[in-house]
């Protein structure tokens, strides 16, 4: 799942190219992937991207209608499975629906323009047309965001303190922080030495000052990385950039332990042992429910 140094890097390469060119027209192929109707998708076409930014996981494209007035927001959520396809030249003629992986199409008056396409069965990936971000409800349920100056330690300190849930689940949920999913928070307590098992409420002053840097420290070192890259290749660097996460039976990088996961019914995590739980393997509660 694209999470928050992939959509922020995405909006990156899409200020670089879509920022100032006027669309054409916007199609959708998968018809449940659109959440909004007013103002229609037609109200995009002779608009200009005016910006490109994210709020925690969603992309938000900023749109100066044709005929003036206000402002709209084309807000993306790329889901599990979502990705965004840069093409330079793309067909004249709107999609046609049909069960292949292209779910939505933004083309501009040049014939460049993007793809966002969903694999695997599970559509879940949503477009919305909004004139405020806010109307999104995902947008405005989120949390703060990690990287605003605004969240400090004394923030975090808030949101952990009384909260009887494991620090894995606290940190994967948007309500609470926004932009953080299963992958960096496995990197953000591998990088902490903290057991995803630790329970919120039990972390000290020191232990909430520490985690706070590792969070900024983790996000933007990821977001360092994909400095530059074209939207193709981000998937690629966030692989070979993780250290635990998806590396179960690999050695840690750090200790040269073995990363071990604990599965759950629609997800796993990824930990070392000798790292973040004194070397005590945790329990594999397969399709337990206690991490959402």
């Amino acid at each position: 799942m694209p999470e928050l140094p992939e959509v922020e890097a995405l909006a990156a390469d899409l200020r670089e190219r879509a920022v100032g060119r006027v669309i054409g027209r916007a199609d959708v192929a998968e018809f449940a992937v659109l959440k909004t109707y007013a103002p229609p998708l037609t109200a995009l076409a002779g608009g200009t991207i005016v910006a490109a930014g994210r709020h925690g996981k969603f992309l938000d494209l900023s749109v100066e209608p044709a005929g003036g007035g206000p402002s709209l927001h084309l807000v993306t959520h790329l889901a599990r499975a979502g990705w965004l396809r840069w093409r330079e030249s793309l067909p004249e003629a709107p999609p046609r629906p049909g069960k292949g992986p292209l779910a939505f199409r933004l083309r501009f008056e040049d014939g460049s323009g993007f793809d966002l396409t969903e694999a695997g069965t599970r559509k879940r990936l949503a477009v919305y047309l909004v004139t405020d971000p806010a109307l999104v409800p995902g947008v405005a349920a989120l949390g703060p965001d990690p990287l605003d100056p605004a969240f400090t330690p004394e923030v975090l300190g808030g949101i952990l303190a009384g909260r009887r849930t494991q620090i894995k689940g606290v940190l994967r949920d948007q309500k609470l922080i926004a932009g953080i999913g299963n992958a960096y928070s496995d990197e953000v307590l591998h990088a902490a030495k903290m057991s995803p098992f630790r329970l919120a409420s039990s972390l000290t002053p020191e232990d909430v000052a520490a985690l706070h840097g590792v969070i900024v420290a983790t996000l933007n070192e990821a977001i360092a990385r994909s400095d530059g890259l074209a939207a193709g290749d981000l998937k690629k660097e966030k692989k070979a950039g993780l250290r635990v996460h998806g590396r179960a039976g690999q050695p840690c990088p750090v200790c040269g332990d073995i990363v071990r996961e604990v599965s759950f019914a629609d997800s796993a995590l990824q930990y070392c042992a000798t790292c973040q739980t004194g070397g005590k393997p945790l329990a594999d509660r397969r399709l337990s429910r206690l991490l959402k």
